[in-house]
């Protein structure tokens, strides 16, 4: 973060009302020779106003170091400038404090009062002054010279150095203005960043969340099914071996297809082209680029996977009664083609409830209803109570994320899940989506 506006304040501070040590120094060093100016300046006057010349040196220092005060009271400086013109002294600090006084925040009638003000005194007094001179013969030249030197002195001394000031301050508020800008740009950069950040670890927690359910659905199926071949391909091994040979068969088919299906899942995990490689010093506005591509391709992603479709919904009832579970399917409705995203969906819905059947209750009696209907489609699985013995002879494990994983895909196609315990003792699990 770079250091402007009022870190560079804070960093720089100088003693008093002065913001930058330099600038006190700079003051100091004015009042100075102010007030040596204004002291020898004061030994003429004191000699033409009868006084004692330790007065009028004494008077010269005291009006000269007013210029230490410039930045903080500059109409004051100014007063006194034009208060001591008629005695010819501080012309450094009349120049000096018209300058401090057109570069400050001053209105412009201030400062164009003032101004007037040492314009006329400085007139007054440079008239007096050439008259006095050509009088006592000093000056031979004509009476034209007397105005002329008084507008020309006048506005020597009080021209240059207001539009001077004016010019310098109109250009100290522009680098003011564009600081604040800077300031103002950089922290909604970091806001930005921030929300960058926040949309970018919301997009990763989403497709963390999404191949997680994704690799539930595939793998939790598939190896349950094998589960349950493996247990039956136990318990009959040396009493059927036709029937051990036939199960073995299908936990190869079984594990063929989970392998299958992981390769195709890693390979769209390693070819998506909206990826952005991790590396350092990536540039703040690649941040949120990054986000919105990584937001985007998860419902990309969602809606454009191969399969499964609800035409494979017979071959994956087929599958569970080879591994021994008496399932009964029905359809209601003339069948349809929907969204890709809702016929993975509802594919999905049933293959975990299915699997959650071999997981909990092996043996028992599963329905499997879906109904095709104007507006959505719905489906049920419902099992009865299971065997106790059948039930705990698989010993499949759970992880507890089916049901959330279930839920989570209707939700995010608005439509309505339930599940729970039956008045039998069983387990159902519905869910509607809408069609469109």
């Amino acid at each position: 973060m770079t250091t402007t506006g009022e870190d560079d304040t804070t960093a720089s501070g100088g003693p008093w009302w002065w913001v930058r040590r330099r600038g006190a120094a700079l003051d100091v060093s004015l009042a100075v020779v102010s007030s040596a100016e204004c002291a020898v300046e004061g030994y003429p006057f004191a000699q033409d106003a009868g006084i004692p010349v330790a007065a009028g040196i004494v008077f010269g220092l005291l009006a000269g170091s007013v210029l230490v005060v410039r930045r903080r009271w500059p109409v004051a400086v100014v007063l006194v400038a034009i208060a001591i013109t008629p005695a010819q002294m501080g012309f450094l600090m009349g120049i000096v404090g018209l300058y401090t006084l057109a570069a400050s925040e001053l209105p412009r009638r201030i400062i164009g009062s003032l101004a007037g003000m040492s314009l006329v005194g400085t007139l007054i007094v440079t008239f007096v002054q050439v008259r006095q001179d050509m009088a006592r013969g000093e000056l031979t030249i004509g009476d034209w010279f007397v105005p002329f030197a008084s507008i020309t002195t006048s506005l020597g001394l009080t021209a240059p150095p207001v539009l001077l000031g004016l010019y310098v301050g109109a250009r100290r508020r522009l680098m003011e203005s564009l600081r604040e800008r800077a300031d103002s740009l950089e922290r909604e950069l970091q806001l930005l960043a921030e929300r960058a950040e926040e949309r970018a670890e919301w997009a990763r927690n989403e497709e963390r969340t999404r191949i997680a359910r994704e690799m539930h659905d595939v793998v939790a199926h598939r190896v349950s099914l094998m589960v349950v071949h493996a247990a039956a391909l136990q318990a009959v091994a040396r009493k059927d071996p036709e029937k051990a040979v036939k199960n073995a068969a299908l936990v190869g088919d079984m594990g063929r297809q989970a392998l299958t299906e992981l390769r195709e899942m890693l390979g769209v995990l390693r070819s998506g082209d909206g990826g952005v490689a991790r590396r350092e010093g990536v540039p703040l506005a690649a941040v949120g680029v990054a986000a919105a591509a990584a937001a985007s391709r998860v419902a990309d992603d969602e809606g454009a996977a191969d399969g499964p479709w609800l035409s494979d919904l017979e071959v994956l009832v087929g599958q569970s009664a080879a591994a021994g579970m008496v399932v009964d399917l029905s359809v209601e409705g003339d069948a349809r083609s929907y969204a890709a995203e809702i016929e993975q969906t509802a594919f999905r819905v049933v293959q975990e409830a299915l699997t959650n059947v071999h997981k909990h209750a092996a043996g028992a009696k599963t329905h499997v209803r879906l109904a095709h209907r104007v507006s959505e489609i719905a489906m049920q699985v419902e099992n009865e109570p299971p065997d106790e013995v059948s039930a705990s002879s698989a010993r499949l494990p759970s992880g507890g994320n089916g049901l959330v994983g279930m839920k989570e895909r209707v939700l995010a196609l608005g439509g309505v899940f339930v599940s729970g315990p039956t008045e039998a003792g069983g387990f159902r699990v519905s869910a509607v989506i809408p069609a469109s």
